[in-house]
């Protein structure tokens, strides 16, 4: 594995012909697994590279054998601006005959063989991100970002956060492409979330009198770093199920200082009792 010999501390300056596109990654449901074992599809807590890569491919028309040097080559940066909950999805499979379950080997004749000890029923286990949002940037080629952000408006497969039955919600794409590196970008990008959860915060914010709040807030980030103290498995070799694998990359993890788009408010009640004033209907809204 290649080592930058750039200092972890140095700024990361982006190319002058390079560009970056900034995804909104949200939906009732995510799944973005890098392993499966048997019955189980787990979910990681943030989208995976091959989880955005295959979000681009499908936007963009790859075939499943297509080469993914390309699209595998550009820079990822994710950003969780809110981390949702994981949720368990329990399964069990019956034969409707009720006859016992076959097992997955096959016997000279290429019919199944029985389980042995006879199994009735099959439990499986699939997770998921429930009311997450996450801002993905990819950065690399001006022309190949240009072309990827057009394909992301007028996909030419349907488009999945991590599972095809995880439909994301719009807006997909955050604007037109950007300059600048995908910290930059990510660090200036308005905070994601939900209302409920910015409203939240703005009113956490304002018990706690903090002076900058709540126009700021600090958000985990991970980016492609090789010199990164961390490693994920999860860059696509092939996603023709033939030839499925996996590589790793190195990662580095950070926080950002992103402004929120709320702006500073103060309460009917507050404003009244600053006036030396009290309006004993403030708290109804009249």
């Amino acid at each position: 594995m290649p080592v930058d010999p750039t200092p972890a501390s140095a700024p990361v300056l982006a190319p002058q012909d390079e560009a970056v596109l900034v995804l909104r990654l949200a939906g009732p449901l995510q799944s973005w697994g890098d392993r499966s074992a048997f019955n189980r599809r787990d979910s990681r807590p943030q989208p995976t590279k091959s989880g955005v890569v295959g979000l681009l491919a499908a936007a963009a028309g790859y075939p499943r054998e297509a080469d993914l040097t390309e699209l595998v080559g550009l820079r990822l940066g994710v950003r969780v601006d809110q981390p949702g909950t994981l949720l368990r999805d329990y399964h069990t499979v019956s034969d409707y005959r009720g006859r016992p379950l076959p097992q997955a080997g096959v016997n000279a004749k290429g019919l199944q063989k029985p389980t042995s000890p006879a199994k009735d029923t099959h439990v499986t286990h699939r997770y998921y991100l429930q009311d997450a949002v996450f801002v993905a940037a990819v950065q690399g080629p001006a022309a190949l970002v240009e072309t990827l952000a057009e394909a992301i408006r007028r996909p030419a497969f349907p488009l999945a956060l991590g599972r095809r039955s995880c439909v994301p919600t719009q807006p997909l794409a955050l604007g037109a492409v950007r300059d600048g590196t995908l910290e930059d970008v990510l660090a200036q990008e308005p905070w994601q979330a939900g209302a409920a959860v910015k409203e939240a915060y703005r009113r956490r914010c304002e018990r706690r009198a903090e002076p900058s709040s709540p126009h700021r807030i600090d958000l985990a980030a991970t980016f492609d770093d090789p010199s990164g103290d961390d490693t994920l498995q999860d860059v696509p070799r092939s996603f023709d199920p033939r030839e499925r694998g996996f590589s790793a990359r190195r990662i580095r993890h950070a926080w950002l200082d992103v402004p929120t788009g709320l702006a500073r408010t103060t309460t009917t009640t507050q404003s009244a009792t600053a006036a030396g004033d009290h309006d004993p209907f403030a708290l109804l809204g009249w």
